[in-house]
């Protein structure tokens, strides 16, 4: 099922350039509240109070300022937020630390790291909030840096270069780091990587924040697929890669004692009448691991799909609009009950209720207005006040 929206027009972008520039404010949350923060394309990191009962998103405003920050991730503390800054080349690609004010969203900046390479997009947190991990796409090359007792980030860790090609010549001529997590137990981690059709795998030294390579070292897509992110489902049996180039969803059996993914099969996520350009974007597994989402960019969609925890195996189940133009990511809340889908050139976060039993998205009719929105991260928490 495809729902169609008009397209918005240049009314919203400059709605959101005014909320960008408006000062913190402290809004009256509801009951039930969650914190979410949004990375944007130009100067700054904007955030808004998502009401967990309707959907609402309620504007805080401007909360940091920092250069593209394309990508954040945040402390399973939630003390601490993490941005990327995507410059064009390695003197201007850093990595950014700042402490969360939990009560207004503000955020104060710690420190900043170099990023190791060029045009980071990517960074995560290990399970034990020890270490983060960033992916440089422009370089090629993944970099882990110490988290210390305050949020601030110590030097480099570990540095990794891939090296190698695959068969788009447009795409795909030199390595392309998109992605590095850790797996749910923090004994591997795991990139991915575009240009190369591959995933590394990688032994991670919780103890000193290192990576050698995994025997084998990497998991191989189909070429020309460009694996773009990896989620892993909840009972650590099972790996979800959303493949950019291709536009597919690859399923992976994942032996959490050996580190090994093996290729279980392939989905496409675009219709099959569909013409002109696409590339995916982002996937995420449910909570409750019942389901598994992920975008098109071009089809501007989100898709679904219910999956058996017995196999890892996925059921199609629908496809829907995303409400906008380019969801290039999009947030599930940490109940599972709704789902945000940043487009990046409508300038909106749409709001969608997840079906419990179904996975079937439903317009909420909530969405708010953000300045060229490339990332949307709850904060991992709700609050209730009395």
């Amino acid at each position: 099922m495809t729902r169609h929206y008009k397209k918005l027009g240049p009314v919203i972008r400059i709605v959101a350039a005014i909320l960008a520039l408006s000062p913190v404010k402290s809004f009256a949350p509801p009951d039930q509240t969650e914190l979410v923060f949004v990375g944007s394309g130009h100067k700054n990191i904007c955030a808004f109070w998502l009401d967990l009962t309707s959907g609402v998103l309620r504007p805080i405003g401007e909360v940091a300022q920092v250069s593209v920050p394309s990508f954040l991730t945040t402390s399973p503390n939630r003390q601490y937020l993490y941005a990327i800054t995507e410059g064009a080349g390695k003197e201007g690609s850093f990595v950014s630390a700042f402490r969360i004010d939990s009560e207004t969203g503000k955020l104060a900046l710690l420190n900043r790291q170099p990023s190791g390479g060029s045009g980071p997009c990517y960074v995560a947190v290990d399970q034990r909030g020890r270490d983060v991990l960033v992916a440089n796409y422009g370089s090629g090359s993944v970099s882990v840096f110490p988290i210390g007792g305050q949020g601030a980030l110590g030097p480099m860790s570990a540095f990794i270069q891939d090296h190698g090609s695959s068969v788009n010549p447009q795409r795909q001529t030199g390595p392309h780091a998109h992605c590095i997590v850790t797996d749910p137990d923090d004994r591997f981690a795991f990139a991915c990587d575009l240009g190369l059709d591959k995933v590394m795998v990688f032994k991670f030294d919780r103890a000193k924040g290192s990576l050698v390579a995994n025997d084998p070292p990497f998991a191989v897509t189909k070429p020309g697929a460009g694996p773009r992110h990896i989620a892993f489902h909840p009972n650590r049996r099972y790996a979800y890669v959303v493949n950019e180039l291709a536009s597919t969803l690859t399923t992976f059996a994942y032996d959490s004692d050996t580190g090994v993914l093996r290729e279980i099969e392939d989905q496409p996520l675009l219709p099959k009448d569909f013409k002109g350009e696409n590339t995916a974007a982002e996937v995420a597994v449910h909570p409750w691991g019942k389901f598994v989402f992920a975008s098109n960019r071009g089809d501007d969609s989100i898709v679904v799909f219910g999956c058996d925890p017995a196999t890892g195996r996925l059921t199609f189940i629908e496809r829907d609009s995303s409400g906008g133009k380019i969801p290039r990511n999009f947030e599930i809340d940490p109940l599972g009950a709704f789902l945000l889908a940043a487009n990046q050139d409508s300038g909106t976060i749409v709001v969608f209720r997840i079906n419990p039993k179904t996975g079937h998205l439903q317009p909420t009719g909530n969405q708010a207005v953000a300045d060229t929105p490339m990332c949307v991260k709850c904060l991992g928490r709700t609050r209730t006040l009395y």
